[in-house]
């Protein structure tokens, strides 16, 4: 308990695991998973599988950090009459933001938040039990489940992992996107709630992922389960490792790395957030008991996503079991500990945006080069600038100014070309 007390240091404003309201989601309801944004923005996608208007497509939800709406983003391509949700959400460098959208059609979708625009990254597909395919790629399964992609992280080099709740296997979707290739199956990950929240330790290398159930193969079939397991150097999964064991019904969902090395699990079937030591070992657990619960402005029901904001803890309340729009919310749990960082790769080379004006002499061109970064357009130093046969480069605001060698009063086509390293160049004409 070294780091509980730890946390009750006067210079604290709020007590370890407090508990708050973050903000109520609207229409269309139950959110599950939750991001930050490198614009700092918190991102909330909603699951309308079994509860929610299942007729609506899924939304994207986009708070400041204090918790105004600042935007909202409509998943396009959903069948309307199928089930459909967004499962799990992980942004690129970049800014892009990858949705797992669990439908009849199972694929991860890209969201561009400045533009709203979207595009297919992968799709996801149904493969038969090992039992029945053996030679083809396979679930090493029982029964015959569809494909439930269902959260979602970026290793550093940019491969996507991918948990796949009801195929009871972890998918990998190459740098770029594609075709997933399943990168692990084990006859202990089937369950009625297979590999859940996942997430990479801090050497990089290894994955810390949850089962909500076990198969009875693993032991106790009302546990969770975490488990390691670590990418070796030509790209394979090692030796999947059990290290800590749930108590029965209370159905593990997402988890979240703290730089300690402590790990925070959202608890969907007893509604608490759970504290483990780096060592896996039980600190605590938040709201402690029922009672306890029922006293929270909204209670904990059936959390699922964790993320770090700051050093407080975000969590979706999805309600799964009630579905409950009371209880549709994020809520905050204060951790007094920063988390771990995730991992942003560059998949793609970020598109450089070039505006310029004349001035009233028509001698002086203003230039100005900035991309987007997730929601927002920032500037870009140190790009060349081309116009009128001449090359200058943008200060740190992203600007330069050019002298134009042409007569007073004239003013002739002006084609203005901006680039930079590792950037998609940009081309505006004047006149």
């Amino acid at each position: 308990m070294l780091f509980l007390a730890a946390l009750t240091a006067p210079a604290q404003a709020r007590e370890p695991l407090d508990i708050r309201v973050f903000t109520k989601i609207g229409d269309p309801g139950q959110p599950e998973p939750v991001a930050i944004g490198p614009d700092n923005r918190v991102y909330v996608g909603t699951n309308q599988l079994g509860h929610g208007d299942a007729d609506a497509p899924s939304k994207v939800f986009a708070y400041s950090r204090r918790a105004e709406l600042a935007r909202e983003y409509e998943l396009k391509g959903q069948p309307p009459e199928e089930d459909h949700g967004i499962q799990g959400l992980a942004f690129d460098r970049d800014g892009l933001l990858y949705a797992l959208d669990r439908s009849a059609d199972p694929r991860v979708v890209v969201l561009d938040p400045a533009t709203g625009t979207q595009r297919v990254y992968a799709r996801f597909r149904d493969v038969p039990p090992c039992a029945d395919a053996p030679d083809e790629d396979c679930s090493d399964t029982q029964l015959d489940g569809p494909a439930g992609p269902d959260y979602a992280i970026f290793s550093p080099s940019g491969e996507l992992y991918v948990t796949d709740i009801d195929q009871g296997l972890i998918w990998r979707v190459p740098k770029g996107g594609g075709r997933p290739e399943i990168w692990l199956k084990d006859a202990r990950l089937e369950s009625v709630y297979g590999p859940n929240g996942i997430q990479f330790m801090a050497d990089g290398r290894t994955l810390l992922f949850v089962n909500t159930a076990s198969n009875p193969s693993a032991g106790n079939s009302l546990t969770g389960r975490l488990y390691t397991v670590p990418v070796r150097p030509d790209g394979s999964p090692g030796e999947l490792t059990q290290v800590w064991e749930s108590l029965p019904l209370d159905a593990p969902d997402g988890l979240a790395i703290a730089r300690s090395g402590n790990v925070y699990i959202a608890l969907a079937g007893t509604s608490q957030v759970l504290l483990l030591s780096p060592d896996y070992e039980e600190l605590a657990r938040t709201p402690p008991d029922p009672a306890a619960n029922q006293s929270e402005e909204i209670p904990v029901d059936g959390p699922g996503s964790l993320a770090f904001l700051g050093q407080r803890l975000l969590v979706s309340n999805h309600s799964p079991i009630r579905g409950d729009p009371d209880s549709w919310a994020i809520l905050d749990v204060f951790a007094g500990e920063d988390g771990l960082p995730l991992y942003y790769p560059r998949i793609s080379k970020p598109r450089l945006i070039v505006d310029a004006r004349l001035g009233a002499a028509a001698r002086r061109l203003r230039v100005r080069v900035t991309r987007h970064l997730a929601s927002k357009t920032v500037p870009v130093r140190r790009a060349r600038v081309l116009a009128g046969g001449l090359r200058a480069r943008t200060g740190r605001r992203g600007r330069v100014t050019i002298s134009l060698p042409v007569p007073k009063g004239v003013v002739p086509p002006i084609v203005v070309r901006a680039r930079k390293h590792g950037f998609r160049r940009a081309r505006l004409v004047l006149g």
